[in-house]
């Protein structure tokens, strides 16, 4: 009876000393937790960002008519916004990579309100380059550090983060154009200011982000100089970052087609009014909107290899398809272009990230630096062809691009085989 007693009591010392330890390893490793509060506000301040952004894309049939402007001077508007933004993202993720800034994010947005009022009373075209200029340095900050909070606050769901994030700029993107339409144009240039009130709110919601950020244990890690290191040789990695380049160029190229020049391609072909033009435009972008956030979740669960593979090249036949379309058919393509090429951007960003881990920042703006610099060159080469060609043409030529999609076979298996559940 005795032996009993004391073997059960040395079984009950073990389990609770085993449950003790269990304690102590949970207590060393917490569990992250995805942080639905933050990638709210992150996507939020996005959908701000954005929609400024997006809000100048619209307006550029205004600013033609008011200072007589080429599809070519069009072209150097975009141009301008996106080198400003394009060649200072990667630079910024470097350094903050390295010296996290988390009151930086309130102080990008700064500069997007800067350049707005700047536009809302430019006197000639020289001025509305220094405005798109000022907008697109506030980009350069905000993308690679919000797209680190983003992944801070993932919870390990990356994919699921990088959708929600993204989803807020392309929601503000698609209501740039619609707000435009009701606002901007009945109401002349000077309206333009009235959304910087949509800068404020940004910047009240980004100061809060800033302390979050401030106390993450990642952002002490990167302080105390501790950096992971990539799992693939370096001659592995340039290759694919080298494909994944390739992958965004045929993207972002398409997508400038689309956001600076698909208002005047319905006007030129199908004779449209211009805010029927930018409620067209407003749709694709929505349709852009629900593309990203299909497509990170979907990537989580997967693999992101397998959601570029159909994001780029299986949006091909419809890119194809659209330079011959009706009116009613070219609105039900560009939905479903924009759906679908859309899915790929987070499951691209999280993929190099994965890549290169611990440089965050770096990725981030390699990737949103080079999507908006081949947005602004694109804008500029598209402009000069359409001015040379027609509109109709442009759109022949860029329903080519998708096909680069093949070139993803190429890209290592760095996730493994995943579990499905």
């Amino acid at each position: 009876m005795e032996s009993s007693l004391d073997k059960g009591a040395l079984a009950g010392a073990a389990g609770a000393s085993g449950a003790t330890a269990s304690a102590s390893a949970a207590a060393g490793k917490p569990q992250a937790r995805t942080v639905y509060s933050i990638l709210g506000a992150i996507s939020f301040s996005h959908l701000m960002n954005d929609m400024i952004q997006s809000l100048i894309l619209a307006i550029y049939p205004m600013l033609k008519d008011n200072f007589s402007l080429s599809f070519g001077q069009i072209g150097l508007i975009t141009l301008t916004y996106q080198i400003t933004a394009s060649l200072l993202q990667p630079l910024v993720g470097i350094y903050t990579d390295k010296h996290p800034k988390p009151y930086s994010l309130p102080v990008g947005m700064g500069f997007t309100l800067s350049g707005l009022l700047l536009m809302s009373v430019a006197p000639n075209f020289g001025v509305l380059l220094v405005a798109a200029a000022l907008v697109g340095c506030g980009s350069s900050v905000f993308h690679p550090e919000s797209s680190r909070v983003a992944r801070m606050a993932s919870g390990g769901k990356h994919g699921l983060a990088q959708s929600l994030f993204q989803v807020g700029g392309n929601a503000g993107s698609s209501l740039g154009p619609l707000l435009a339409a009701l606002i901007v144009i009945p109401h002349g240039q000077r309206s333009i200011a009235w959304f910087s009130a949509a800068a404020l709110v940004g910047i009240f919601v980004l100061t809060h982000i800033g302390r979050w950020y401030k106390q993450h244990p990642a952002t002490k890690k990167a302080r105390a100089g501790h950096v992971p290191h990539a799992t693939l040789s370096r001659g592995k990695v340039a290759f694919a970052m080298g494909i994944l380049v390739l992958l965004v160029f045929s993207k972002y190229f398409y997508l400038t087609s689309i956001n600076s020049y698909f208002t005047f391609y319905l006007i030129d072909r199908f004779h449209v009014p211009v805010q029927a033009a930018q409620v067209h435009l407003f749709v694709f972008l929505a349709a852009v909107a629900a593309g990203t956030v299909i497509g990170g979740p979907v990537g989580d669960r997967i693999g992101r290899k397998y959601v570029i593979w159909v994001s780029i090249l299986g949006v091909a036949p419809f890119t194809l398809l659209l330079p011959y379309a009706n009116l009613f058919w070219t609105g039900v393509l560009t939905v479903i272009i924009g759906i679908v090429l859309a899915s790929a951007f987070s499951a691209i960003l999280v993929y190099a990230q994965e890549l290169i881990p611990g440089k965050v920042g770096m990725v981030a703006g390699l990737f949103f630096g080079f999507a908006f610099g081949l947005g602004g060159i694109g804008a500029a080469v598209l402009g000069q062809l359409a001015d040379s060609t027609s509109i109709a043409y442009v759109y022949k030529v860029c329903s080519f691009l998708p096909l680069l999609g093949i070139l993803t076979v190429f890209l290592p298996d760095i996730e493994g085989k995943r579990v499905k559940g």
